[in-house]
């Protein structure tokens, strides 16, 4: 048995870095400000995408992202890991996209890419923390989900077992493909590049990120591998309406940085009374207990 299996990445601004200009006026993330980043839980989630290829010969596995050129680093970063290959949405219009235009956009594309036996994407992106986006391209492809996802445990006869965890402990859950599935970050985590992948694919990329003077501009006729496919919304016959800003519903009313200073400070030793009397303290302003 082989699969075609579908893995949905972000790249998102590195949110240990935020700064006061992380936000634009209009409420929405100002990429240009911060560093970009292969999504951190898409990255277990490919992990788990390449598990599935390896345990099932002739199985492929793609990435599907959306964002400016800049975002084929993280088709890049899967190609070094052992993906077969990638898909870049870009266009002005969909710039803005809140989880409903995004989830439009992908499903969309995974229609005309074709449609997979699994959908794999992480739990959530760390520059929205909304857990949204998987299972609403779920649901606009109609395939059964099961978000959460902490191990593939088994795949057969077109049904997989999987762990998931749950409030309180985990669950097993079993589920027939094709479907969606979303992991967590404290699913495996994902493989390092590798070396050989890393000289084949690194001058991997989309078209609108090349030049005229590129000194190696002749090996993309020789080598179409090292082409990433990028796409538009009139190439995935998608609704202008439903892309980006004019198919989000979602409007940030305000943008304000919060900064957490200390009213006091106490030094204390470690003497036994010191401690005790910190003790006491936090008991009486019922801080512990």
């Amino acid at each position: 048995m082989s699969l075609k299996i579908i893995v949905l990445a972000k790249q998102v601004p590195d949110t240990r870095n935020v700064g006061p200009d992380a936000m634009t006026t209009e409420g929405t993330v100002n990429r240009a400000a911060l560093p970009a980043i292969f999504n951190p839980e898409d990255m277990n989630a490919l992990e788990q995408a390449l598990r599935l290829k390896d345990e099932f010969p002739g199985s492929t596995v793609h990435l599907l992202t959306m964002g400016p050129a800049r975002a084929t680093d993280v088709i890049r970063e899967g190609l070094y890991r052992g993906a077969d290959g990638g898909y870049l949405l870009s266009d002005r219009a969909f710039a803005g996209a809140d989880t409903l235009a995004t989830s439009y956009a992908l499903a969309t594309a995974i229609r005309k890419i074709g449609m997979p036996d699994i959908v794999i994407g992480g739990r959530q992106a760390i520059d929205g923390d909304t857990a949204q986006v998987g299972p609403q391209v779920a649901q606009k492809l109609g395939l059964n989900q099961v978000t959460y996802v902490t191990s593939i445990d088994s795949l057969k006869e077109g049904r997989i077992t999987l762990t998931r965890h749950i409030d309180g402990g985990v669950e097993r859950v079993e589920a027939p493909l094709p479907l969606l599935l979303t992991v967590n970050g404290d699913a495996a985590p994902c493989r390092p590049r590798n070396a050989k992948l890393l000289m084949k694919y690194k001058r991997a990329t989309a078209p609108m990120e090349r030049t005229e003077n590129m000194p190696y501009a002749g090996e993309y006729e020789k080598k179409p591998y090292l082409t990433v496919t990028q796409w538009t919304v009139a190439d995935i016959d998608g609704d202008y309406e439903q892309c980006g800003l004019s198919g989000s519903p979602t409007k940030v009313k305000a943008v304000q940085n919060i900064s957490f200073k200390a009213k006091e400070s106490k030094r204390l030793t470690a003497a036994d009374a010191d401690v005790e009397g910190l003790i006491k303290e936090l008991l009486a302003d019922n801080i512990i207990g």
